[in-house]
């Protein structure tokens, strides 16, 4: 992996958001001007900006408010692709799965090893039938170059190496079982940040809380949610990365969101181990149940893929039915039944897929699009978070053109994240894991925080090593401009609400004085 030097600070806080807003508000026009803050807006933020081009990245709420942090946390290496047939996006996937595990987010990507069971009764033909999908994708994986060191290669393994694998797993009607292996972030949000970061370190503005209220291929309009101030701002041309939300912009594209909904369950208390536990949904032939354990000890449930209508909200509910079929299923394959008391928490996250013919959102591909509307605004829907880098090419590449702007091929491929490094080199540092797995190189200079101030080293609640030091580092370093930003999204406390309740009142005071530090 290859140090490429960021040219500008990658810090993100409230005092660089004012004054970066003050210079693009007073009449700069920008080369390229995104529109939302998500995995694909950060994406081609930081892919223009590295091709020497000046951008502004705005977004109505946070940094990973809407669908990207609430997603399963896995790069998939495209083998579900694979089972529509759409070899071009399995490859692609798999492709940029390598690109993450090696080269530009390492830190945040680890090896996820799956048990998916096999019942007696049917053993032989899903079998077949699975493993013959397991051994494409692996094809993908090698001609990827990513190494089996990294993700070795599936097998039949028996009952009792299963259990070993997965102690939960229930024993009865069991004939074996397969294992293989994908990447999983430690968390998609901190993806989202670290392309946030790096982006501004080639000089884009990320701006949070300013709402696009109207687009034109020129400009944008603007609202302050921190001033309740209007601007508008003007760029040679604008894109459109609102996810869900990008219909409410343009009227160039037509979605079909679906809801995708998880449970938070306790790891430890289901005797859940490092590995993730895949479970086929009866009477579905390529659609499973997954349960994913999490480096906090808590373990991730999910997901339905359910049609959305009506209105897109800003955070989706879920409901009662996808609670009762979640754990309706994965309790077919463990040695307990789960009910909803096992629940510590819920999410649900949108998919912004394009609408097609097909009658179930599952079906509907999760193939990109860039779209340009009459007014000259570029839209970027489908796409899937694995994906995200050569979504946000391929929207730079098509920006560049409608534009006429002078910019090189992209460099996104081997620009590693803020915080990344070889793996060799994060595992040779004197830090904890956790850290590693969260900050990357960058866990340094949070462990140094710790060191100076004996109460910041503190955890911030009872049942989290989330420490004060790392809400200081979220307010000072990563953008958070209130304490919801750090719950939610900084640190994911949120995810279990107990958890966040505990912890909001040593998180609000700590905020409270990073703020008044860098105000002052």
């Amino acid at each position: 992996m290859r140090n490429f030097p960021l040219p500008h600070s990658s810090s993100l806080n409230a005092a660089r958001r004012a004054a970066e807003l003050d210079e693009i508000a007073a009449g700069e026009t920008v080369d390229v001007l995104v529109v939302g803050g998500g995995v694909t807006g950060t994406g081609i933020a930081l892919d223009a900006a590295s091709r020497g081009l000046s951008v502004a990245l705005v977004e109505a709420e946070d940094l990973a408010f809407g669908t990207s942090r609430w997603s399963s946390k896995l790069i998939h290496g495209g083998l579900r692709y694979l089972a529509h047939g759409e070899l071009a996006l399995a490859w692609e996937s798999a492709v940029e799965r390598h690109v993450l595990l090696t080269r530009t987010a390492p830190h945040l990507v680890r090896t996820l090893p799956q048990v998916i069971p096999l019942e007696e009764r049917n053993a032989r033909r899903r079998g077949a039938f699975l493993g013959a999908g397991l051994v494409a994708g692996d094809l993908l994986r090698r001609g990827a170059g990513t190494p089996s060191s990294l993700l070795p290669p599936p097998r039949r393994i028996s009952i009792a190496e299963a259990r070993a694998l997965v102690p939960c797993l229930r024993r009865a009607d069991l004939a074996c079982a397969l294992l293989s292996f994908d990447g999983a972030l430690t968390d998609d949000a901190r993806l989202v940040v670290a392309l946030a970061r790096t982006a501004a370190g080639y000089g884009a503005r990320i701006l949070t809380r300013l709402r696009a209220t109207a687009v034109a291929g020129d400009h944008v309009t603007v609202l302050d949610g921190c001033t309740g101030q209007q601007a508008t701002l003007r760029a040679r041309v604008v894109l459109n990365a609102a996810g869900v939300w990008a219909g409410g912009l343009t009227d160039a594209v037509r979605l079909h969101p679906s809801r995708g909904s998880h449970l938070v369950l306790d790891g430890v208390d289901l005797g859940l181990s490092t590995t993730a536990l895949t479970v086929p949904i009866p009477g579905e032939r390529n659609r499973f149940v997954l349960l994913i354990p999490q480096p906090s000890g808590h373990a991730l449930l999910g997901l339905t893929d359910e049609p959305m209508t009506g209105d897109i909200p800003d955070i989706a509910d879920v409901p009662d039915s996808d609670v009762d079929f979640l754990l309706g299923v994965v309790s077919t394959a463990l040695n307990r039944k789960l009910t909803r008391s096992d629940v510590l928490g819920s999410f649900a996250g949108m998919r912004p897929l394009l609408a097609g013919s097909r009658t179930r959102s599952a079906d509907l591909s999760r193939k990109h699009a860039i779209v340009s509307a009459a007014n000259g605004v570029l839209t970027v829907v489908g796409g899937k978070l694995t994906t995200y880098r050569k979504m946000a090419e391929d929207a730079v590449d098509a920006a560049i053109t409608a534009a006429g702007l002078y910019a090189g091929p992209t460099r996104t491929t081997r620009l590693p994240l803020v915080g990344a490094a070889p793996r060799s080199a994060l595992s040779a540092m004197d830090v904890p894991e956790r850290l590693i797995a969260k900050y990357g190189t960058e866990a340094t200079r949070i462990a140094a925080v710790a060191e100076l101030d004996a109460e910041l080293a503190k955890p911030v609640a009872p049942g989290t090593a989330i420490t004060g030091a790392e809400i200081a580092f979220a307010v000072r370093h990563e953008g958070a401009l209130d304490v919801a930003d750090v719950l939610e999204r900084r640190t994911r406390l949120g995810l279990v609400p107990s958890t966040a309740a505990a912890a909001a009142p040593q998180v609000s005071e700590i905020t409270r004085r990073a703020l008044a530090g860098l105000a002052g």
